[in-house]
């Protein structure tokens, strides 16, 4: 079965992906980039990330990627994902993995 692929900036992604994202990736993002060229010939950084229905190329540089992390609170000081958001998020989404 060939999945849909999606390629998308994290900050427009549906707040249930980026949880499953930030799950699948405690400790950052931006050692897990890749990079890629796109229909208009340009190189891109993405964040590749995949469902049991979609796969996801999320666009980001690696100063985007390390901004995100700053900012998010389920993230400590540290660059982790906290003990606290990483257990409501195996919760939410055990049958997800």
């Amino acid at each position: 079965m060939n999945k849909p692929r999606i390629v998308k900036d994290y900050e427009k992604l549906d707040s249930t992906t980026q949880e499953m994202i930030k799950l699948a990736h405690p400790y950052g993002f931006e050692d897990h980039l890749v990079s890629f060229t796109n229909s208009e010939g340009r190189k891109v950084s993405a964040l590749p990330f995949e469902t049991d229905e979609k796969y996801y190329l999320v666009r980001m540089t690696i100063a985007e990627a390390q901004i995100i992390i700053e900012e998010d609170l389920d993230y400590d000081e540290d660059g982790n994902l906290t003990i606290e958001a990483k257990e409501e998020y195996q919760e939410k989404y055990v049958d997800e993995e």
